[in-house]
């Protein structure tokens, strides 16, 4: 314990800890991912960077920043990024369901930029380690983030509730991709939450957000993969 790794995460407010009070209904910090017990378990000092509502070109910016020092100020960095890229703008979607709309980062530039955080990172001589997106509950979330709104026209535009769960699977998958072109690090969220087989159960009023037991399952797939890296050698 007398020099721990030093991790820091870069990511959406996934690993930030967000979730939905249910008092009043409005997203707020709560965050029961174990980052005291990892720390302690596998001798790691963490810092947390991940900010509510970022996207991967945001999260590269800020990324930037932190090595403008020209230090090796860690020797990992794990990232958690595309829920937020791979989302719309509802309102406009309601109001203009015949034209055509796009997400908060495409997939090419969401693919082009993790590439780019990774060789960045990689000839700094600090480790990139990416996470799967956990699922989310399509119909959930159109209830939610479309409430107020013209959902008949927003349905329109999408053909199918599950359309969502599918565009968002397609952002998680381009990670693994990049993860395999690459040679970086993946901690399968994703895995874990559709292992566990109760997604419902893990989420949020708005079917995105982890709720405490969500979180309590990111903090077991985080341990699993320390284990198995280090039982393969790989950290």
């Amino acid at each position: 314990m007398n020099n721990p790794r030093k991790i820091e995460v870069f990511g959406d407010s996934l690993l930030k800890g967000v979730q939905i009070n249910p008092q009043n209904m409005r997203y707020h910090i709560d965050n029961n991912i174990d980052v005291v017990g990892i720390e302690k378990t596998h001798s790691l000092s963490i810092k947390n960077f991940s900010k509510f509502g970022c996207t991967i070109t945001k999260g590269f910016a800020l990324i930037e920043k932190r090595l403008q020092t020209n230090e090796v100020f860690c020797d990992a960095i794990v990232m958690d990024y595309g829920g937020n890229d791979c989302d719309f703008n509802w309102k406009e979607i309601a109001e203009c369901p015949d034209d055509a709309h796009f997400p908060n980062t495409p997939l090419d530039v969401f693919s082009e930029t993790y590439h780019k955080i990774i060789k960045l990172l990689m000839e700094k001589g600090i480790r990139p380690i990416m996470t799967t997106l956990p699922p989310l509950d399509a119909h959930r979330f159109f209830d939610w983030f479309c409430n107020g709104l013209n959902k008949a026209n927003v349905l329109k535009w999408l053909e199918s509730v599950e359309t969502i769960y599918r565009w968002q699977e397609n952002y998680s998958r381009t990670v693994e991709k990049i993860a395999a072109e690459t040679n970086t690090l993946l901690v399968d969220l994703r895995g874990a939450f559709l292992a566990n087989g109760r997604i419902k159960r893990l989420l949020c009023e708005d079917g995105t957000h982890p709720n405490t037991e969500g979180q309590k399952m990111i903090t077991q797939a985080f341990l699993d993969f320390i284990e198995q890296s280090r039982a393969q050698g790989v950290i």
